[in-house]
């Protein structure tokens, strides 16, 4: 974006995108853990997904999805990203068309509102500083997981600062051969200009998200998980 533009877009983002994100995250907050009482999860990914896309249509964000013929929805995928950016959440649970599932940090859940909102979405709270707690947090939620859901590892366990791929962990491995589901590795391109992390420095843009062919691990690929996991890994990172 050109300075003077970027410039004149500031007001637009304190007076207009951050309320307004703040008010329908609360809104529609309210109303999922309604439909998560009253319904079923289908019910509250619909919302999830409106919210989603209201956030990129209000910023504005352009999203383009390239490697659609990689996926179905109808399927379960165990998805393995990279994450640069806060906005990586919206932009890929409004626009691949999956009921996503999230694994997210504990703290998340104290959230009002919020929390409530994404334990009835079906997300996944683990405790990051506990290997054991965090293997049997994923391991019960299992059983809460319908036919087409798909779960969402961001691998490299946090934000890059730098938009470099750092090294993954194991846990979306041993939980996609658990499950005997495909890896379904997704790069997201650009979100680290669009929002740096740890900041609120929004501007407007367009936010790339490749699919990749799935990759389909079982039980005998466990003695070659480094090499499976380092696979992955390069193919997100080479589509930067």
């Amino acid at each position: 974006m050109r300075p003077f533009l970027k410039i004149v877009y500031q007001p637009y983002k304190w007076i207009i995108v951050i309320p307004f994100v703040f008010t329908i995250t609360m809104i529609l907050g309210l109303i999922c853990i309604f439909s998560g009482l009253l319904f079923k999860q289908s019910g509250v990914n619909t919302i999830a997904v409106i919210w989603s896309k209201l956030c990129c249509a209000i910023a504005p964000l352009k999203v383009i999805i390239k490697g659609k013929k990689n996926y179905s929805r109808n399927k379960s995928y165990v998805i393995v990203s990279n994450h640069q950016s806060m906005a990586d959440i919206p932009v890929i649970h409004g626009h691949l068309g999956l009921k996503i599932k999230w694994i997210m940090k504990k703290e998340l859940r104290k959230i009002p509102i919020f929390g409530s909102a994404c334990h009835h979405l079906g997300c996944i709270y683990v405790d990051r500083k506990n290997h054991d707690a965090a293997i049997k947090s994923i391991r019960k939620a299992q059983k809460r997981l319908s036919e087409t859901a798909s779960v969402l590892f961001f691998a490299e366990g946090t934000r890059s600062r730098n938009g470099k791929v750092m090294p993954f962990k194991k846990g979306a491995f041993k939980f996609a051969c658990e499950m005997n589901l495909p890896i379904l590795p997704i790069t997201i391109k650009n979100s680290l200009h669009v929002l740096p992390s740890d900041s609120l420095d929004l501007i407007p843009g367009m936010i790339e998200i490749i699919v990749h062919r799935p990759i389909h691990i079982s039980g005998h690929h466990m003695d070659h998980l480094d090499d499976v996991i380092e696979h992955t890994r390069q193919m997100i990172s080479s589509a930067l």
